[in-house]
C-alpha cells in the first residue's frame, strides 16, 4: 500500500502543470509581431508599441500588458486558432455574432505552424503577470 502512494505521488510530482496537453517548440518574438502586422491583427486588437489601425467593426481589443492570472501558451494558441472557444463577457455583445461565436476571422488557413508559434510567442511575451490588488491589511 505504502508502494502504491509513494507511485502516485512521485507520478503527480512530476507533471509540468504549464504542459497540460501539448508542447510547441519556442518561437521567435520578432517573427511573431512581424505576423500580427502581416494578418492585420491591429485592426481588431491593440497592443502596446503596435498602432491599433480599426477595423470596420471598429473593435479595440486590447492585448498584453499587466494581468493578475497568467495567460498560458495554450490558452493563447487556442484563441488564435479557435477564438470562439471561450469569447471574453466583458466583450461578448461586440465581438460575437448573434450565434455567440467569434467575429474573428480563421487564420488557420493562411498561417503556418511555425507562424502560429512565433505569434503565440510574441502575443506571450506581451503579459506581465502582477498580483491582484488586495485590500488585506496584515496583523503585527
Amino acid at each position: 500500500m505504502v508502494f502504491v502512494l509513494l507511485c502516485g505521488s512521485l507520478l503527480i510530482s512530476s507533471c509540468n502543470k504549464q504542459a497540460h496537453g501539448f508542447a510547441l517548440p519556442e518561437g521567435d518574438i520578432e517573427k511573431g509581431k512581424v505576423t500580427f502586422e502581416r494578418l492585420v491583427c491591429n485592426e481588431c486588437h491593440s497592443i502596446p508599441n503596435i498602432e491599433w489601425k480599426g477595423g470596420k467593426d471598429n473593435l479595440k481589443i486590447h492585448l498584453g500588458g499587466d494581468i493578475s492570472s497568467l495567460k498560458t501558451y495554450g490558452d493563447l494558441v487556442t484563441s488564435v486558432i479557435n477564438p470562439s472557444h471561450k469569447v471574453a463577457l466583458f466583450y461578448n455583445q461586440e465581438t460575437s455574432t448573434e450565434d455567440g461565436l467569434s467575429k474573428m476571422k480563421n487564420y488557420n488557413d493562411v498561417m503556418t505552424v511555425q507562424e502560429l508559434i512565433d505569434l503565440v510567442t510574441f502575443l506571450q511575451s506581451e503579459y506581465q503577470v502582477v498580483p491582484p490588488p488586495t485590500s488585506y491589511t496584515p496583523y503585527y
